[in-house]
């Protein structure tokens, strides 16, 4: 598979929402659809690192599928409001790498 930007996936995704009549659900209802997705990678990290095992009945997820959903979500949800994410993207980077540009301990990367 090629390499896409994140604007070409953003065009992709609204390409596949602007074939229905519904179109994209209102805020509120993403920000619902949002919180319900992150509900669902939560039990999967908890049954893949957590200390509940996942029941023999339950349907076989993953955290791959789940990060995707969330992913797909938050992509319609900007979409939605005319949100570039690569834009957001940058604003973010910009903020760490200038407001916690000393918060974490770096690797030291020099060769001794």
């Amino acid at each position: 598979m090629s390499e896409r930007t994140l604007k070409d996936i953003q065009k992709e995704v609204d390409t596949y929402i602007s074939q229905f009549k519904e179109g994209y659900f209102s805020p509120l209802a993403m920000l619902a659809r949002m919180s319900e997705e992150v509900g669902e990678l939560a039990r999967e990290v908890n049954h893949t690192y957590g200390e509940k095992p996942k029941k023999s009945t339950e349907a076989d997820n993953s955290i791959e599928l789940e990060l995707g959903d969330i992913m797909f979500i938050t992509i319609c949800f900007a979409n939605s409001l005319g949100i570039d994410l690569t834009e957001a993207h940058d604003k973010i980077m910009h903020k760490f790498n200038t407001r916690d540009a000393g918060r974490w301990t770096k690797i030291n990367t020099e060769t001794t």
